[in-house]
């Protein structure tokens, strides 16, 4: 079985123990793969990346409904009975 590290930037967690705001700071706007016994085991993401995957996901639910009731029945409805 691969670990694959999907981030550019690694990081132990005794180093972020030591130091997490530092870590963040120089991660930036990417992904840092934080690493025990070098195997991933958690990844720090931007609150701004997180976000966007979060809608993604909800993106994909709401398409996934979409796609569930395509063909299904339809009732007319008047704006104003709206």
């Amino acid at each position: 079985m691969t670990n694959a590290i999907y981030a550019n930037a690694t990081v132990s967690i005794t180093d972020l123990r030591r130091n997490p705001g530092a870590v963040i700071e120089e991660a930036g706007d990417a992904p840092v793969a934080v690493l025990n016994h070098n195997r991933t085991t958690a990844y720090i993401v931007p609150a701004k990346v997180f976000e966007m995957l979060m809608e993604a996901i909800e993106d994909q639910d709401l398409a996934e409904i979409v796609r569930s009731r395509r063909g299904g029945r339809t009732q007319k409805v008047s704006l104003d009975d709206l």
